[in-house]
């Protein structure tokens, strides 16, 4: 009994959370598009003028629910990303596919199609941060590139 009321604690806490972070990112996202943002939970922790002309930096938290897939997208700039929680299936255009797990990074060259897919059983949780073009959309979904 007390494993499955833990079970939907859990449950009700994750959903609290998926709830909260779109809305979160949406008022910190100030009107600019982002299409991953209307299928993972994203909180946009900060954004910022980059010291290159013409770039800005933009750090966000993304989570992932297990067996859900990003879906192929692009960036308008390189993301640096980091592991928090979860396993991430990372599949990049021209790359062999890779589990990422805690604690391992990743750089994604800019508008390089690439798929993330936590594997479970957990959400997964990461931290990326975007060198992009200032004024463009962070993500923007692309068809699956075909094989090599």
């Amino acid at each position: 009994m007390r494993r499955i009321l833990f079970g939907l604690a859990a449950v009700v806490v994750l959903a609290g959370v998926v709830v909260y972070m779109p809305a979160a990112s949406g008022q910190a996202d100030k009107g600019r598009r982002d299409d991953l943002a209307g299928k993972l939970a994203r909180r946009e922790v900060q954004r910022s003028p980059f010291s290159i002309p013409g770039r800005e930096m933009v750090q966000v938290e993304t989570l992932i629910p297990a067996g859900v897939e990003s879906g192929w997208h692009v960036h308008p700039g390189e993301e640096v990303g980091y592991i928090i929680a979860g396993e991430v299936e990372m599949r990049v255009q021209g790359r062999a596919t890779v589990v990422l797990r805690p604690g391992n990074g990743f750089l994604i060259p800019p508008r390089t199609p690439h798929n993330a897919r936590d594997l479970g059983p957990e959400t997964g949780r990461m931290l990326s941060t975007y060198i992009v073009e200032t004024g463009q959309p962070i993500a923007t979904f692309v068809d699956e590139p075909g094989p090599r």
